[in-house]
This record gives structure tokens, C-alpha cells and sequence, in this order.
């Protein structure tokens, strides 16, 4: 007998399975995330989407207006190109859209976080990339 939960969780879990179908893959099986933050905001993008804060049609669309803007100030700019870095800008700008994030308090945020030193706390750096395998999620 399945509960009402047990559905939920499930339905969850496919909708994870299919955001995760369209994202970006480094080899066949592995979603890369070369960075720890990468992963944080995947997940929080998802989190985000699950709870009803915006549909995913409405990230994608500012995931490509991110990328879009990136190319076309590309060749004024010497940074490369990092998916995830589009991906942060777009999540900024649909959560700010829906007004569940504070442009002012974002900055304050980021400034905050850009002046504590990388060890300032019981976290440590870590080096290694970070994957997830959607079979596994």
C-alpha cells in the first residue's frame, strides 16, 4: 500500500531525474560540478523550483538570458566561460524577480562572504571536483 507521502517523494524524485536529464555532462554518466559551490546551487536552484517558488521554464529562460548577456560582453572581458557562474546569475535573477531574494541584501551577502578568508572556520577547501550521477540521486 503506498501512502500519500511515499507518492510525493517519488514524484519529486522524477522531477529531479528530469531536471538533471537536460543539465550539462562531462562524459556519458556524470553531471560534473568542479567546485563545491557548483553543487550548493544546483541544489538550491532544484529546492527552490520544488517549493514552488518559480517554474523551471522561468530558470531556464534566465539561464539562457545569462548566457546570451555573457556572450555578447565576451569579447570586452577576459574571463572564461563557466557554466555555473550563468547558472548563479540566473538563480539570483528569478529569485529577486519573485521577491523572495533582496538585491541589497544579496550584495551585502557576497561582500561578506568575499572578505572571510577561505579556512575561516571548521570548513576546509576542498580541491577535488564534485559529481553526482543521476542513477544514484
Amino acid at each position: 500500500m503506498r501512502t500519500d507521502t511515499t507518492t510525493e517523494v517519488g514524484e519529486a524524485r522524477r522531477r529531479v531525474e528530469r531536471l538533471l536529464s537536460e543539465l550539462p555532462r562531462d562524459g556519458e554518466e556524470q553531471l560534473s560540478f568542479t567546485q563545491p559551490w557548483e553543487l550548493r546551487a544546483f541544489a538550491v536552484a532544484v529546492a527552490a523550483h520544488q517549493n514552488g517558488l518559480y517554474d523551471w521554464s522561468e530558470f531556464q529562460l534566465a539561464l539562457i538570458g545569462a548566457i546570451r548577456q555573457w556572450e555578447d560582453s565576451a569579447g570586452s572581458r577576459d574571463d572564461p566561460f563557466h557554466y555555473y557562474d550563468r547558472w548563479l546569475e540566473a538563480l539570483e535573477s528569478v529569485l529577486s524577480g519573485t521577491g523572495v531574494l533582496d538585491g541589497s541584501e544579496l550584495d551585502h551577502q557576497a561582500s561578506v562572504v568575499l572578505a572571510t578568508p577561505r579556512n575561516a572556520d571548521h570548513h576546509h577547501a576542498r580541491r577535488d571536483p564534485v559529481a553526482v550521477d543521476p542513477a544514484h540521486a
